[in-house]
């Protein structure tokens, strides 16, 4: 027996051979091993986890650490308190290496491909030896319960992809969470390696516009019957557009899917560019049979070389950066706002007061704005 390996359990110091010991956080009996009370019917046990060092995460995930690079995306999509310091320093010392990828926003129409579009588009460019992040943006997520997350079980071929990643990114039903969450998931895979950043919008309306002032390359998945899809869809969608992209032409659907892409080169010629410099293009592609994604990435790379030699590509970026600084600044100063205590206790009465219509609004305003500084005073 004495050259019999002995079980993991076993301790020297308190025990013989043939005995256990029970390690401090394990249920003993009636209570903890460390004197804390045993709630009914619960084994608890104790929390060793480390707590994570920025720098030693930073450090991993430049060097492609998959489990590292989770773990950062995770720090900084936490809304804890305690988190935010430490998500900070890690994008500071993830900043010098980020920013050197194209960024491209992808929505679409209900029912256009958009997720067979992004696995057979990202699919393509890791076999062009690229590194692919997809994010999905839905500012409604808290509402509509996971829908993003579905679109990762859909893109099952580009996910078990070792050149591929893909994330949602949750709102959190913080103010401003998805705009600032995604932008600094961006960075976090930018310097991680990922040259190719794919933000798909999944919710419709709003989050269009949040993805067009993240990114440098923005698509409209559409399809055929453009008649009809025109008289649909606002303007104001087609004008964020880079590129239109008439999906799904493949089959009987080809000729139709041609002869709407026309259609829209002949309308985008007279709405405004989305980019100074670059007329919005019409194309057709079908993600089922990989057809026409070869072309669109040459446009991308046209747009990206023609954009970078005019100045308008750099500039973009500046300029979102600092919309991204007002946009928190204004994110803070609401948070702060509603969760002041004196704001807290006011706000019901003069909700209710408003509501009934015994108050106008901006009186209502004036006075939580009035006890919001006399309680920072």
């Amino acid at each position: 027996m004495a050259d019999e390996k002995k079980p993991e359990w076993h301790d020297p110091e308190k025990a013989d051979y043939f005995s256990s010991v029970v390690k401090p956080g394990v249920c003993e009996g009636n209570k903890l091993t460390d004197d804390r009370p045993l709630k009914a019917g619960r084994f608890v046990k104790k929390n060793n986890t480390r707590k994570l060092d920025p720098l030693e995460l930073a450090e991993g995930i430049k060097s492609g650490n998959r489990t590292a690079l989770a773990k950062g995306i995770t720090l900084i999509e936490s809304n804890a308190e305690h988190d935010f310091q430490s998500a900070q320093a890690l994008l500071q010392n993830l900043l010098p290496d980020s920013g050197k990828s194209i960024r491209i926003g992808i929505t679409g129409v209900p029912g256009a491909g958009k997720s067979t579009f992004i696995e057979s588009f990202g699919s393509y460019l890791c076999e062009c030896g690229h590194k692919v992040a997809v994010l999905a943006v839905d500012p409604t997520s808290s509402l509509t319960g996971g829908s993003i997350l579905g679109d990762k079980t859909r893109m099952e071929s580009l996910a078990r992809n070792p050149r591929a990643f893909i994330r949602p990114s949750p709102s959190g039903g913080k103010l401003g969470g998805v705009n600032r969450k995604t932008r600094e998931t961006m960075l976090v895979c930018e310097a991680a390696g990922f040259d190719v950043i794919l933000v798909e919008t999944v919710g419709v309306g709003q989050s269009e516009v949040i993805v067009r002032d993240m990114v440098d390359f923005f698509m409209l998945l559409v399809l055929t019957g453009a008649g009809d899809e025109l008289q649909g869809m606002k303007k104001g969608i087609m004008e964020l557009a880079d590129a239109v992209i008439v999906n799904k032409a493949d089959g009987p659907n080809e000729p139709n899917a041609k002869k709407t892409k026309e259609e829209y080169n002949r309308i985008l010629h007279f709405l405004q560019p989305a980019t100074k410099g670059w007329q919005t293009v019409a194309l057709t592609s079908s993600a089922l049979k990989h057809k026409g994604i070869e072309e669109i990435w040459t446009t991308i790379n046209s747009f990206e070389n023609n954009t970078k030699k005019s100045g308008v590509f750099s500039e973009r970026r500046r300029s979102q950066t600092k919309e991204w600084l007002n946009d928190m600044i204004i994110d803070q100063l609401q948070v702060n706002f509603f969760y002041d205590p004196a704001i807290k206790n006011l706000l019901p009465k003069i909700e209710n007061e408003v509501i009934s219509g015994n108050r106008p609004v901006a009186s209502a305003v004036e006075e939580l704005f009035k006890a919001y500084f006399e309680a920072k005073k």
